[in-house]
Protein backbone atom coordinates (compact mmCIF):
# COMPACT_ATOMS: atom_id res chain seq x y z
CA UNK A 1 0.00 0.00 0.00
CA UNK A 2 2.88 2.59 0.77
CA UNK A 3 4.19 2.27 -2.52
CA UNK A 4 0.77 3.87 -4.35
CA UNK A 5 1.68 7.33 -5.37
CA UNK A 6 -0.37 10.08 -4.00
CA UNK A 7 -1.27 13.45 -5.50
CA UNK A 8 -1.83 16.37 -2.99
CA UNK A 9 -4.08 19.50 -4.42
CA UNK A 10 -3.98 22.80 -2.15
CA UNK A 11 -3.19 26.44 -3.08
CA UNK A 12 -1.50 26.90 -0.38
CA UNK A 13 2.02 25.81 -0.09
CA UNK A 14 2.10 25.18 3.37
CA UNK A 15 -0.68 22.94 3.47
CA UNK A 16 0.94 20.92 0.47
CA UNK A 17 4.33 20.98 2.50
CA UNK A 18 2.69 19.55 5.76
CA UNK A 19 0.91 16.45 3.71
CA UNK A 20 4.17 15.90 1.57
CA UNK A 21 5.83 15.62 5.00
CA UNK A 22 3.32 13.45 6.71
CA UNK A 23 2.72 11.08 3.81
CA UNK A 24 6.41 10.90 2.72
CA UNK A 25 7.41 9.93 5.94
CA UNK A 26 5.42 6.99 6.01
CA UNK A 27 6.76 5.40 2.79
CA UNK A 28 4.43 6.99 0.41
CA UNK A 29 5.25 8.53 -3.05
CA UNK A 30 3.89 12.23 -3.02
CA UNK A 31 3.31 14.86 -5.80
CA UNK A 32 1.92 18.29 -5.41
CA UNK A 33 -0.01 20.99 -7.50
CA UNK A 34 -1.35 24.32 -7.23
CA UNK A 35 -4.68 24.59 -8.82
CA UNK A 36 -7.06 21.95 -10.04
CA UNK A 37 -5.68 22.43 -13.67
CA UNK A 38 -2.28 21.53 -12.41
CA UNK A 39 -4.06 18.03 -10.80
CA UNK A 40 -5.48 17.20 -13.65
CA UNK A 41 -2.33 17.56 -15.67
CA UNK A 42 -0.44 15.22 -13.21
CA UNK A 43 -3.52 12.77 -13.62
CA UNK A 44 -3.18 12.37 -17.50
CA UNK A 45 0.75 12.16 -17.11
CA UNK A 46 1.13 9.97 -14.46
CA UNK A 47 -0.27 7.25 -12.16
CA UNK A 48 -1.91 7.70 -8.57
CA UNK A 49 -3.74 5.66 -5.97
CA UNK A 50 -4.84 8.35 -4.35
CA UNK A 51 -6.01 12.38 -4.71
CA UNK A 52 -6.16 14.38 -1.77
CA UNK A 53 -7.55 18.29 -2.23
CA UNK A 54 -8.89 21.13 -0.70
CA UNK A 55 -12.02 22.36 -1.02
CA UNK A 56 -11.71 26.01 -1.26
CA UNK A 57 -9.11 26.79 -4.27
CA UNK A 58 -9.33 29.66 -6.57
CA UNK A 59 -10.78 28.86 -10.40
CA UNK A 60 -11.53 25.57 -9.47
CA UNK A 61 -13.11 24.13 -6.52
CA UNK A 62 -12.29 20.54 -5.08
CA UNK A 63 -15.60 19.42 -5.58
CA UNK A 64 -15.27 20.65 -9.28
CA UNK A 65 -11.62 18.80 -9.55
CA UNK A 66 -13.54 15.98 -8.30
CA UNK A 67 -16.16 15.80 -10.91
CA UNK A 68 -13.17 16.42 -13.31
CA UNK A 69 -10.81 13.13 -11.83
CA UNK A 70 -14.20 11.04 -11.97
CA UNK A 71 -14.78 11.99 -15.66
CA UNK A 72 -11.00 10.75 -16.36
CA UNK A 73 -10.60 7.92 -13.58
CA UNK A 74 -13.85 6.64 -12.04
CA UNK A 75 -12.21 4.22 -9.83
CA UNK A 76 -9.86 6.97 -8.24
CA UNK A 77 -10.37 7.57 -4.78
CA UNK A 78 -10.60 10.81 -3.42
CA UNK A 79 -10.08 12.52 0.14
CA UNK A 80 -11.29 16.21 0.06
CA UNK A 81 -9.98 19.00 2.68
CA UNK A 82 -12.88 21.26 4.60
CA UNK A 83 -12.59 23.59 6.58
CA UNK A 84 -13.27 23.12 10.16
CA UNK A 85 -17.06 23.62 10.80
CA UNK A 86 -17.94 23.22 7.44
CA UNK A 87 -19.86 20.00 7.72
CA UNK A 88 -22.76 20.57 5.22
CA UNK A 89 -19.89 20.96 2.53
CA UNK A 90 -18.22 17.44 3.89
CA UNK A 91 -21.50 15.98 3.81
CA UNK A 92 -22.62 17.28 0.13
CA UNK A 93 -18.58 15.93 -1.02
CA UNK A 94 -19.60 12.32 -0.05
CA UNK A 95 -22.63 12.25 -1.63
CA UNK A 96 -20.92 13.43 -4.96
CA UNK A 97 -18.33 10.29 -4.59
CA UNK A 98 -15.62 11.63 -2.51
CA UNK A 99 -14.02 8.80 -0.02
CA UNK A 100 -13.32 10.84 2.65
CA UNK A 101 -12.71 14.00 4.12
CA UNK A 102 -11.01 15.32 6.82
CA UNK A 103 -10.94 18.98 8.84
CA UNK A 104 -8.47 21.66 9.24
CA UNK A 105 -6.38 21.71 10.97
CA UNK A 106 -5.22 18.17 11.19
CA UNK A 107 -2.56 16.66 12.41
CA UNK A 108 -0.22 14.10 10.50
CA UNK A 109 -1.35 11.31 12.45
CA UNK A 110 -4.99 12.35 11.55
CA UNK A 111 -3.95 12.49 8.09
CA UNK A 112 -2.58 8.77 7.83
CA UNK A 113 -5.31 7.36 9.53
CA UNK A 114 -8.06 9.15 7.12
CA UNK A 115 -5.30 7.93 3.92
CA UNK A 116 -4.94 4.09 5.11
CA UNK A 117 -9.09 3.97 6.23
CA UNK A 118 -9.79 5.37 2.20
CA UNK A 119 -6.89 2.98 0.91
CA UNK A 120 -7.76 -0.48 2.81
CA UNK A 121 -11.44 0.15 1.77
CA UNK A 122 -9.93 1.06 -2.14
CA UNK A 123 -8.49 -2.11 -1.69
CA UNK A 124 -11.45 -4.20 -0.71
CA UNK A 125 -13.31 -3.31 -3.48
CA UNK A 126 -10.94 -3.88 -5.97
CA UNK A 127 -10.95 -7.10 -4.58
CA UNK A 128 -14.39 -7.65 -4.84
CA UNK A 129 -14.28 -5.98 -8.56
CA UNK A 130 -11.74 -8.52 -9.77
CA UNK A 131 -13.78 -11.36 -8.20
CA UNK A 132 -16.76 -10.56 -9.48
CA UNK A 133 -14.70 -10.44 -13.00
CA UNK A 134 -13.67 -13.98 -12.44
CA UNK A 135 -17.15 -15.12 -11.33
CA UNK A 136 -18.78 -13.56 -14.38
CA UNK A 137 -15.92 -15.20 -16.71
CA UNK A 138 -16.59 -18.84 -15.08
CA UNK A 139 -20.21 -18.62 -15.54
CA UNK A 140 -19.67 -17.40 -19.49
CA UNK A 141 -21.48 -19.85 -21.80
CA UNK A 142 -18.54 -20.68 -23.71
CA UNK A 143 -17.18 -22.22 -20.28
CA UNK A 144 -20.17 -24.72 -20.59
CA UNK A 145 -18.86 -27.82 -21.91
CA UNK A 146 -21.17 -29.52 -24.73
CA UNK A 147 -21.31 -30.05 -28.53
CA UNK A 148 -25.20 -31.38 -27.54
CA UNK A 149 -27.65 -30.03 -29.99
CA UNK A 150 -30.17 -29.87 -26.88
CA UNK A 151 -27.79 -28.19 -24.57
CA UNK A 152 -26.98 -25.55 -27.71
CA UNK A 153 -30.86 -24.98 -26.85
CA UNK A 154 -30.84 -24.58 -23.28
CA UNK A 155 -28.01 -22.06 -23.93
CA UNK A 156 -29.70 -19.86 -25.88
CA UNK A 157 -32.89 -20.19 -23.79
CA UNK A 158 -30.24 -18.71 -20.84
CA UNK A 159 -29.42 -16.23 -23.31
CA UNK A 160 -32.71 -14.97 -23.86
CA UNK A 161 -33.63 -15.09 -20.87
CA UNK A 162 -31.09 -13.51 -18.34
CA UNK A 163 -31.82 -9.67 -18.63
CA UNK A 164 -35.53 -10.41 -17.90
CA UNK A 165 -36.55 -11.12 -14.47
CA UNK A 166 -38.71 -13.84 -15.76
CA UNK A 167 -39.32 -16.77 -13.23
CA UNK A 168 -37.69 -19.82 -14.18
CA UNK A 169 -37.77 -23.45 -12.99
CA UNK A 170 -34.93 -25.55 -13.87
CA UNK A 171 -35.32 -29.22 -13.75
CA UNK A 172 -33.18 -32.56 -13.99
CA UNK A 173 -31.63 -34.99 -12.09
CA UNK A 174 -28.88 -34.45 -9.39
CA UNK A 175 -25.85 -33.84 -11.05
CA UNK A 176 -26.70 -32.18 -14.31
CA UNK A 177 -25.88 -28.58 -13.42
CA UNK A 178 -28.97 -27.35 -12.21
CA UNK A 179 -27.40 -24.80 -9.83
CA UNK A 180 -24.34 -24.05 -12.95
CA UNK A 181 -27.66 -22.80 -14.91
CA UNK A 182 -28.90 -20.78 -12.78
CA UNK A 183 -25.48 -19.14 -11.87
CA UNK A 184 -25.06 -18.63 -15.82
CA UNK A 185 -28.33 -17.09 -15.89
CA UNK A 186 -27.55 -14.33 -13.00
CA UNK A 187 -23.96 -13.67 -13.61
CA UNK A 188 -25.04 -12.69 -17.28
CA UNK A 189 -28.30 -10.48 -16.57
CA UNK A 190 -28.42 -7.01 -15.33
CA UNK A 191 -28.09 -8.08 -12.12
CA UNK A 192 -24.79 -9.21 -11.99
CA UNK A 193 -23.70 -6.75 -9.66
CA UNK A 194 -25.65 -7.44 -7.01
CA UNK A 195 -26.54 -10.60 -4.90
CA UNK A 196 -26.66 -14.64 -5.95
CA UNK A 197 -27.99 -15.87 -3.10
CA UNK A 198 -28.93 -20.04 -2.71
CA UNK A 199 -30.90 -21.72 -0.28
CA UNK A 200 -31.74 -25.58 -0.02
CA UNK A 201 -35.00 -26.27 0.72
CA UNK A 202 -34.80 -29.71 1.31
CA UNK A 203 -31.95 -29.75 3.92
CA UNK A 204 -34.12 -27.55 6.43
CA UNK A 205 -36.97 -28.27 8.79
CA UNK A 206 -40.20 -26.47 8.07
CA UNK A 207 -39.33 -23.65 10.35
CA UNK A 208 -36.06 -23.19 10.62
CA UNK A 209 -36.33 -22.91 6.31
CA UNK A 210 -39.25 -20.00 7.27
CA UNK A 211 -36.96 -18.08 9.36
CA UNK A 212 -33.90 -18.91 6.19
CA UNK A 213 -36.30 -17.16 3.94
CA UNK A 214 -38.25 -14.32 5.59
CA UNK A 215 -35.75 -13.66 8.34
CA UNK A 216 -37.67 -12.37 12.55
CA UNK A 217 -37.84 -10.80 14.87
CA UNK A 218 -36.28 -10.65 18.05
CA UNK A 219 -38.07 -12.97 20.69
CA UNK A 220 -40.10 -14.59 17.40
CA UNK A 221 -39.01 -17.40 18.82
CA UNK A 222 -36.65 -19.19 21.57
CA UNK A 223 -32.67 -18.35 20.56
CA UNK A 224 -34.00 -15.11 18.96
CA UNK A 225 -31.81 -12.88 20.97
CA UNK A 226 -32.31 -10.22 18.01
CA UNK A 227 -33.65 -9.46 14.45
CA UNK A 228 -32.44 -11.01 11.33
CA UNK A 229 -32.93 -10.31 7.89
CA UNK A 230 -34.19 -13.50 5.53
CA UNK A 231 -32.26 -14.45 2.56
CA UNK A 232 -35.82 -12.98 0.35
CA UNK A 233 -33.98 -9.41 2.08
CA UNK A 234 -30.14 -10.25 2.04
CA UNK A 235 -31.25 -11.16 -2.25
CA UNK A 236 -33.02 -7.83 -2.84
CA UNK A 237 -31.84 -6.34 -5.87
CA UNK A 238 -30.36 -9.62 -6.97
CA UNK A 239 -31.23 -13.41 -7.79
CA UNK A 240 -32.40 -15.98 -5.00
CA UNK A 241 -32.09 -19.26 -5.93
CA UNK A 242 -34.63 -22.15 -3.92
CA UNK A 243 -33.21 -25.36 -4.55
CA UNK A 244 -35.01 -28.40 -4.33
CA UNK A 245 -38.13 -26.56 -4.13
CA UNK A 246 -40.12 -30.15 -4.95
CA UNK A 247 -39.10 -30.48 -0.63
CA UNK A 248 -41.00 -27.84 0.68
CA UNK A 249 -43.70 -28.81 2.87
CA UNK A 250 -47.59 -27.94 2.02
CA UNK A 251 -48.01 -25.29 4.44
CA UNK A 252 -44.18 -23.57 3.21
CA UNK A 253 -45.36 -23.84 0.08
CA UNK A 254 -48.43 -21.27 0.68
CA UNK A 255 -46.57 -18.72 2.25
CA UNK A 256 -43.93 -18.27 -0.61
CA UNK A 257 -46.89 -18.41 -2.75
CA UNK A 258 -48.30 -15.34 -0.65
CA UNK A 259 -44.59 -13.73 -1.20
CA UNK A 260 -44.27 -14.62 -5.23
CA UNK A 261 -48.24 -12.70 -5.57
CA UNK A 262 -47.28 -9.96 -3.01
CA UNK A 263 -44.15 -8.90 -3.72
CA UNK A 264 -43.16 -9.03 -0.03
CA UNK A 265 -42.65 -10.87 3.02
CA UNK A 266 -43.09 -10.80 6.76
CA UNK A 267 -40.65 -11.54 9.05
CA UNK A 268 -41.28 -14.44 11.47
CA UNK A 269 -42.48 -12.68 14.53
CA UNK A 270 -43.14 -9.47 12.85
CA UNK A 271 -46.13 -7.36 11.37
CA UNK A 272 -44.26 -4.93 9.21
CA UNK A 273 -44.54 -6.03 5.57
CA UNK A 274 -41.47 -5.77 3.82
CA UNK A 275 -41.14 -5.41 -0.02
CA UNK A 276 -38.70 -7.10 -1.87
CA UNK A 277 -37.08 -7.20 -5.71
CA UNK A 278 -35.54 -10.27 -6.32
CA UNK A 279 -35.61 -12.58 -8.74
CA UNK A 280 -36.70 -16.00 -8.54
CA UNK A 281 -35.04 -18.93 -9.93
CA UNK A 282 -35.97 -22.30 -8.79
CA UNK A 283 -34.41 -25.90 -8.91
CA UNK A 284 -35.85 -29.66 -8.53
CA UNK A 285 -34.97 -33.19 -9.17
CA UNK A 286 -38.68 -34.25 -8.53
CA UNK A 287 -41.53 -34.51 -10.55
CA UNK A 288 -43.95 -31.92 -10.01
CA UNK A 289 -46.57 -32.57 -12.34
CA UNK A 290 -47.06 -36.20 -10.49
CA UNK A 291 -46.82 -34.20 -6.88
CA UNK A 292 -49.09 -32.03 -7.95
CA UNK A 293 -51.53 -35.15 -8.68
CA UNK A 294 -50.81 -36.85 -5.47
CA UNK A 295 -51.36 -33.98 -3.42
CA UNK A 296 -47.99 -33.26 -2.48
CA UNK A 297 -47.38 -29.88 -4.40
CA UNK A 298 -49.57 -26.47 -4.96
CA UNK A 299 -50.42 -26.44 -8.82
CA UNK A 300 -51.05 -22.48 -8.03
CA UNK A 301 -47.25 -22.50 -6.60
CA UNK A 302 -46.31 -24.36 -9.47
CA UNK A 303 -47.79 -22.11 -12.10
CA UNK A 304 -45.93 -19.38 -10.44
CA UNK A 305 -42.45 -21.24 -10.88
CA UNK A 306 -42.73 -22.55 -14.21
CA UNK A 307 -43.24 -19.37 -15.91
CA UNK A 308 -40.43 -20.89 -17.99
CA UNK A 309 -39.15 -24.19 -17.54
CA UNK A 310 -35.25 -25.43 -18.75
CA UNK A 311 -35.21 -29.17 -18.15
CA UNK A 312 -31.39 -30.50 -18.25
CA UNK A 313 -31.04 -33.85 -19.52
CA UNK A 314 -28.85 -36.52 -17.92
CA UNK A 315 -25.50 -37.76 -18.93
CA UNK A 316 -26.38 -40.68 -20.37
CA UNK A 317 -28.60 -38.86 -22.83
CA UNK A 318 -25.77 -36.92 -24.28
CA UNK A 319 -23.08 -38.88 -24.12
CA UNK A 320 -21.26 -37.25 -27.12
CA UNK A 321 -20.38 -34.85 -24.51
CA UNK A 322 -18.71 -37.10 -22.36
CA UNK A 323 -15.09 -36.72 -23.91
CA UNK A 324 -15.28 -33.32 -23.97
CA UNK A 325 -16.48 -33.13 -20.59
CA UNK A 326 -14.27 -35.57 -19.36
CA UNK A 327 -11.00 -33.83 -21.22
CA UNK A 328 -11.94 -30.74 -19.35
CA UNK A 329 -11.80 -31.95 -16.07
CA UNK A 330 -8.39 -33.14 -16.32
CA UNK A 331 -7.20 -30.00 -17.79
CA UNK A 332 -8.60 -28.20 -14.81
CA UNK A 333 -7.25 -30.70 -12.51
CA UNK A 334 -3.57 -30.57 -13.88
CA UNK A 335 -3.77 -26.53 -13.86
CA UNK A 336 -4.37 -27.04 -10.28
CA UNK A 337 -2.44 -29.55 -8.58
CA UNK A 338 0.60 -28.93 -11.62
CA UNK A 339 0.39 -32.52 -13.10
CA UNK A 340 0.75 -33.17 -16.77
CA UNK A 341 -1.85 -36.15 -18.29
CA UNK A 342 -1.98 -36.16 -21.46
CA UNK A 343 -5.86 -37.72 -21.36
CA UNK A 344 -7.66 -41.03 -21.45
CA UNK A 345 -6.80 -44.13 -23.01
CA UNK A 346 -8.80 -45.90 -25.23
CA UNK A 347 -9.99 -48.46 -22.80
CA UNK A 348 -11.01 -46.74 -20.17
CA UNK A 349 -12.79 -43.94 -22.59
CA UNK A 350 -14.94 -46.77 -23.80
CA UNK A 351 -15.66 -47.68 -20.00
CA UNK A 352 -17.00 -44.70 -19.53
CA UNK A 353 -19.30 -44.63 -22.14
CA UNK A 354 -20.42 -47.76 -21.37
CA UNK A 355 -21.47 -47.04 -18.07
CA UNK A 356 -25.05 -44.55 -17.67
CA UNK A 357 -23.85 -42.36 -15.11
CA UNK A 358 -26.69 -42.45 -12.64
CA UNK A 359 -24.88 -38.86 -10.88
CA UNK A 360 -24.40 -37.45 -13.72
CA UNK A 361 -21.71 -34.82 -14.51
CA UNK A 362 -21.20 -34.50 -10.99
CA UNK A 363 -19.89 -38.20 -10.58
CA UNK A 364 -17.75 -37.80 -13.93
CA UNK A 365 -15.85 -34.91 -12.03
CA UNK A 366 -15.47 -37.13 -9.12
CA UNK A 367 -14.26 -40.14 -10.97
CA UNK A 368 -12.31 -38.09 -12.92
CA UNK A 369 -10.48 -36.13 -10.25
CA UNK A 370 -9.99 -39.63 -8.44
CA UNK A 371 -8.21 -41.68 -11.38
CA UNK A 372 -6.26 -38.24 -12.04
CA UNK A 373 -5.00 -38.47 -8.64
CA UNK A 374 -4.40 -42.74 -8.78
CA UNK A 375 -3.11 -41.94 -12.16
CA UNK A 376 0.79 -43.99 -12.51
CA UNK A 377 1.55 -42.79 -16.18
CA UNK A 378 0.68 -39.94 -18.21
CA UNK A 379 -2.51 -41.15 -19.42
CA UNK A 380 -5.54 -42.43 -17.47
CA UNK A 381 -6.13 -45.56 -17.71
CA UNK A 382 -9.06 -48.21 -16.86
CA UNK A 383 -7.23 -49.48 -14.06
CA UNK A 384 -7.50 -45.99 -11.96
CA UNK A 385 -11.44 -46.32 -12.87
CA UNK A 386 -13.99 -46.61 -9.78
CA UNK A 387 -15.12 -50.39 -10.31
CA UNK A 388 -18.86 -49.06 -10.99
CA UNK A 389 -17.83 -47.01 -13.83
CA UNK A 390 -14.77 -49.54 -15.21
CA UNK A 391 -17.85 -51.99 -15.99
CA UNK A 392 -20.39 -51.63 -18.45
CA UNK A 393 -23.89 -50.98 -16.28
CA UNK A 394 -25.27 -54.74 -17.13
CA UNK A 395 -24.54 -57.70 -19.16
CA UNK A 396 -26.73 -58.79 -22.38
CA UNK A 397 -29.46 -61.11 -21.24
CA UNK A 398 -28.97 -64.59 -22.17
CA UNK A 399 -30.97 -66.06 -24.71
CA UNK A 400 -34.71 -66.72 -24.20
CA UNK A 401 -35.36 -70.56 -22.58
CA UNK A 402 -37.63 -72.11 -25.46
CA UNK A 403 -37.15 -75.51 -24.20
CA UNK A 404 -38.37 -75.43 -21.05
CA UNK A 405 -42.24 -75.21 -19.58
CA UNK A 406 -44.01 -71.69 -20.61
CA UNK A 407 -44.42 -70.52 -16.78
CA UNK A 408 -40.99 -71.59 -16.05
CA UNK A 409 -39.14 -69.72 -19.22
CA UNK A 410 -41.47 -66.73 -18.00
CA UNK A 411 -40.28 -66.48 -14.84
CA UNK A 412 -37.08 -66.56 -15.68
CA UNK A 413 -37.35 -63.62 -17.63
CA UNK A 414 -39.24 -61.90 -15.20
CA UNK A 415 -36.31 -62.64 -12.66
CA UNK A 416 -34.10 -61.22 -15.11
CA UNK A 417 -35.66 -57.62 -15.75
CA UNK A 418 -36.59 -57.37 -11.62
CA UNK A 419 -32.64 -58.03 -11.28
CA UNK A 420 -31.57 -55.73 -13.64
CA UNK A 421 -34.22 -53.18 -12.45
CA UNK A 422 -33.58 -53.30 -9.24
CA UNK A 423 -30.08 -52.85 -9.81
CA UNK A 424 -30.30 -49.90 -11.81
CA UNK A 425 -32.05 -48.64 -9.37
CA UNK A 426 -29.58 -48.72 -6.55
CA UNK A 427 -27.19 -47.26 -8.75
CA UNK A 428 -29.28 -44.56 -9.39
CA UNK A 429 -30.15 -43.45 -5.56
CA UNK A 430 -26.53 -44.77 -4.36
CA UNK A 431 -27.86 -47.76 -2.40
CA UNK A 432 -30.60 -45.34 -0.52
CA UNK A 433 -33.33 -47.87 0.27
CA UNK A 434 -35.51 -45.18 1.06
CA UNK A 435 -35.54 -43.24 -1.96
CA UNK A 436 -35.11 -46.46 -3.76
CA UNK A 437 -38.62 -48.15 -2.59
CA UNK A 438 -40.06 -44.33 -3.13
CA UNK A 439 -38.83 -44.32 -6.83
CA UNK A 440 -40.31 -48.08 -7.63
CA UNK A 441 -43.73 -47.43 -6.02
CA UNK A 442 -43.07 -50.20 -2.91
CA UNK A 443 -42.47 -50.01 0.68
CA UNK A 444 -38.98 -50.59 1.90
CA UNK A 445 -40.02 -54.19 3.44
CA UNK A 446 -40.79 -55.42 0.02
CA UNK A 447 -37.74 -53.67 -1.41
CA UNK A 448 -35.62 -55.47 1.20
CA UNK A 449 -36.91 -58.41 0.06
CA UNK A 450 -36.70 -58.31 -3.34
CA UNK A 451 -32.65 -57.28 -3.05
CA UNK A 452 -32.37 -60.51 -0.61
CA UNK A 453 -33.62 -62.53 -2.89
CA UNK A 454 -31.23 -61.33 -6.31
CA UNK A 455 -28.22 -61.23 -3.59
CA UNK A 456 -27.90 -57.77 -4.00
CA UNK A 457 -26.32 -55.42 -1.41
CA UNK A 458 -26.56 -51.83 -1.00
CA UNK A 459 -23.31 -51.45 0.10
CA UNK A 460 -21.78 -52.27 -3.75
CA UNK A 461 -24.13 -49.16 -4.74
CA UNK A 462 -22.83 -46.72 -2.44
CA UNK A 463 -20.31 -43.38 -3.29
CA UNK A 464 -18.06 -42.28 -0.35
CA UNK A 465 -16.60 -39.99 -2.65
CA UNK A 466 -18.93 -37.26 -3.40
CA UNK A 467 -18.01 -33.69 -4.86
CA UNK A 468 -19.10 -30.15 -2.97
CA UNK A 469 -21.84 -28.23 -5.12
CA UNK A 470 -19.82 -25.14 -5.41
CA UNK A 471 -16.21 -27.05 -6.53
CA UNK A 472 -17.70 -28.29 -9.36
CA UNK A 473 -19.10 -25.23 -10.39
CA UNK A 474 -15.61 -23.92 -10.74
CA UNK A 475 -14.54 -26.30 -12.80
CA UNK A 476 -17.06 -25.97 -15.27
Amino acid sequence: MNNLSILVVDDQSAHRDLCRGALEAAGFAVETAASGTQALERLGAGSFGLVITDQLMPEMSGMELLQGIHALQPRLPVVIVTAFGTVDTAVETMRNGASDFIQKPFTPEELLLVVRRVLEHQELVEEVRTLRERVGDLYRFDRIVSKSPRMTEIFEMVRNLADLDTTVLITGETGTGKELVAHAIHHNSNRSDQRFVRINCGALTETLLESELFGHERGAFSGAVQARRGKFEYASGGTLLLDEIGDISFAMQLKLLRVLQEKEIQRVGGNETIPVNVRILATTNKNLEQAIAEGAFRSDLYYRLNVVRIHLPALRERMEDLPLIAEHFIRTFCEKNNRKLRGIDRQAMNALMEYDWPGNVRELANVIERAAVMAAGDKITAVELPQRAARAPSTPSRPFATDVPFKEGRQQIISEYEKAYLTNCLRRHKGNIGQCAEYCGIDTKTFYRKMQEYDLDKRDFKQTEEIAEHNFAERS
